[in-house]
């Protein structure tokens, strides 16, 4: 008989939070305009973006700033929170952020124009700002 212990360690996945499942399955919603012909803006400041540099791995932060007209597609604000958490573990570059962001909502929403504007926080002295903008061909 032998006095060792065989001991068998299994890793379980953790499950996965009903905020993380919302992140993941998360899509670009939208509503009808409410007033079409009425040329408008909406502002929306997303002020907890996250994502993580490409090349080292470290996190970057950032405030987004969208302003749109929309035309005949308003985006929903939850989906849009949740599309935006979903950037927290992707790794991306500043650059890639703003243009990202802005080809999903553009096609999800059609608007007249577009502006999605990344202000990052800076690192290592410097800081970043990316700014791009849509604007509807008649």
């Amino acid at each position: 008989m032998s006095n060792s212990l065989s001991e068998t360690v299994t890793t379980a996945k953790p499950e996965m939070k009903y905020g993380e499942r919302e992140i993941e399955e998360g899509k670009l919603i939208t509503f009808p305009n409410p007033r079409p012909g009425r040329e408008y803006d909406i502002d929306i400041t997303l002020p907890e973006f996250t994502c993580k540099c490409p090349f080292s791995g470290y996190p970057d932060f950032a405030t987004i700033y969208i302003s749109y007209v929309p035309d005949e597609k308003v985006v929903e604000l939850k989906a849009l929170k949740l599309y935006i958490n979903s950037y927290r573990d992707r790794y991306i570059s500043h650059e890639e952020t703003a243009n990202q962001i802005l080809d999903d909502v553009v096609a999800a929403c059609d608007p007249l124009k577009m502006t999605v504007k990344a202000d990052f926080t800076p690192r290592g002295n410097v800081h970043t700002v990316v700014e791009v903008k849509h604007k509807k061909r008649k």
